[in-house]
């Protein structure tokens, strides 16, 4: 019972709380959020323009980029008074060798970051897919290249974090609640992270997604005493991209219960503004912004392998294993 009210509840949640009318002014921030020039990404990026942050669109095409970026000004009008900066930072998640150059990239133009969405990701790739380093296709884009990615900024967020309030910079993780429907026993299991291509796309999925909510959780405990909160959440089931994979008569069914893609940027403005998050937090943040407590998943056997020996220190250090020669 507690998992079909936990399904229902994420599928169908109640009317968000927290919007982009809760954010206010955010002159002198510096956002970043990988893959922000299509779906979630970009309607977070609209919801984040007016503030007057800049903000960067971490993403592998500079030409789809720019498109973003002129459909986020469009859409916003004439009559805002405190626009935002847009920049572009390529970044190919794809690519453990490329990250370093991104991330030295962006540290040449900003001496802080307050805000990482690490949104970006992929999901139900076809049998056989890998990364260019030889990694199963998602564990390696969702897991592996975004804590890369996140480490090698760690010094913006850290000079971020000197002069602001605790708790307002920020590391944001996307899971999913294909983690409760269809992630293997224990969550992670250390095979099929090593298996080296896709195998079985909807487990394999869901076993990334648990991996974004276990780094969330490591870094909560690994960065506290930056005064840097990390959190995962999940943004909804929304009509994005990442269902570009799923057969046509999947499609069919699973549309007409998707929601647009605007309601789950407001559980991304939840995860990265709410005071409701503190400093080594280690709560989750459900549609369209809810904390719950990690001990509450109706998958207990996710928790009980949480301090194991292949669990959340496991895994980041599994990780940290596989982009280490590309430092």
């Amino acid at each position: 019972m507690r998992s079909l009210i936990s399904f229902y509840t994420q599928y169908f949640p109640p009317p968000p709380t927290f919007t982009e009318s809760h954010v206010g002014p955010q002159p002198c921030r510096v956002f970043m959020i990988t893959g922000g020039n299509s779906g979630l990404g970009l309607e977070l990026v609209k919801q984040l323009y007016p503030t007057g942050a800049t903000i960067y669109l971490a993403c592998r095409s500079e030409e789809r980029a720019a498109t973003a970026m002129r459909e986020v000004i469009s859409s916003a009008g004439s009559d805002i008074s405190t626009p935002g900066k847009l920049r572009f930072l390529h970044l190919d998640l794809n690519d453990l060798a490329s990250i370093p150059k991104s991330a030295s990239t962006f540290l040449e133009q900003e001496s802080r970051l307050d805000i990482l969405w690490n949104n970006a990701g992929i999901g139900g790739c076809p049998i056989g897919t890998k990364t260019r380093q030889g990694l199963e296709g998602h564990i390696g884009v969702n897991c592996v290249a975004p804590l890369m990615f996140t480490q090698a900024l760690l010094s913006s967020l850290k000079n971020a974090a000197c002069d602001s309030t605790p708790g307002s910079v920020r590391i944001i993780w996307t899971a999913s609640l294909s983690i409760e429907s269809h992630a293997p026993r224990g969550g992670i299991e250390v095979e099929r992270v090593n298996c080296g291509s896709t195998q079985d796309p909807p487990g394999d999925y869901a076993q990334s997604k648990v991996g974004n909510w276990w780094l969330a959780i490591e870094a909560s405990k690994r960065y506290a005493e930056l005064g840097i909160i990390s959190v995962a959440q999940n943004p909804g089931q929304l009509d994005t991209d990442v269902w570009k994979h799923q057969p046509w008569w999947v499609m069919m069914l699973v549309r007409p219960t998707l929601h647009d893609p605007r309601l789950g940027a407001h559980t991304m403005l939840y995860a990265g503004f709410s005071k409701d998050l503190v400093v080594g937090d280690t709560r989750y943040v459900m549609p369209w912004g809810r904390l719950r407590e990690w001990q509450s998943t109706p998958r207990k056997d996710i928790v009980a392998a949480m301090p194991g020996p292949a669990g959340t220190q496991w895994f980041w250090k599994w990780c940290e294993e596989q982009f280490e020669p590309y430092v």
